[in-house]
């Protein structure tokens, strides 16, 4: 094995290494950000209910 085929083998190891890292870095922020969304139409919603029984009081 020459060190060009060796270089392109680390290369491609790295290139593969770097997308698994960015795979789980986008799926773990994806799934914060979605339960910061919940959270925040939770809180929505909670809050249009108390305005309209105060208003309707």
């Amino acid at each position: 094995m020459g060190v060009a085929s060796k270089a392109g083998d680390w290369a491609f190891k790295a290139f593969t290494a770097g997308l698994g890292v960015t795979t789980i870095y986008l799926t773990a922020t994806f799934s914060v950000n979605v339960y910061r969304g919940l959270a925040w139409h939770n809180a929505q919603t909670k809050l249009e209910k108390q305005v309209s029984s105060e208003q309707s009081s």
